[in-house]
């Protein structure tokens, strides 16, 4: 089994706008790290390379949400790449481009070994959060922490 992840966002502005550009500018060198990643199989994309510029946003018909998914060996080469590089500093400085306002923003789930998880099954993964909380079907890092602490 492989680890699929999804995790959205809401920006304060549009992505071209000068409030984002520090987020804008390290996409494509914060993607590249995580291609490069061990443990890394797939993330979503779009013809520039980036899911986070998709110009019909699939979430709620919203043109601020953006959405990155992908897939992962194991829950720790997710964890590594995004708690031990520079993926951490975006992630605690979301304030600065992010709003509040999504309340369940990462689902992560276990997929069969070659499978290409879609934005349907995601979203599904964090409606079920949303509605259950975090349960074996649809989970977060918490999730994890405190079912291997049990």
């Amino acid at each position: 089994m492989q680890l699929a992840q999804i995790n959205i966002a809401k920006l304060i502005a549009p992505i071209d706008s000068p409030l984002i550009k520090e987020f804008y500018d390290f996409l494509t060198p914060v993607n590249q790290l995580a291609e490069s990643s061990k443990g890394f199989i797939w993330r979503l994309t779009d013809e520039s390379g980036n899911a986070a510029l998709f110009l019909d946003s699939p979430f709620e018909d919203d043109p601020l949400m953006i959405v990155n998914m992908s897939v992962w060996q194991s829950p720790a080469d997710l964890s590594d790449f995004t708690f031990n590089t520079v993926h951490k500093y975006f992630l605690q400085s979301r304030k600065k481009w992010m709003s509040a306002d999504v309340k369940v923003r990462l689902a992560m789930w276990w997929i069969e070994d070659g499978h290409i998880p879609t934005i349907k099954e995601g979203r599904e993964k964090l409606r079920l959060i949303a509605e259950k909380g975090a349960t074996e079907a649809a989970f977060d890092f918490t999730f994890l922490k405190k079912r291997d602490t049990e």
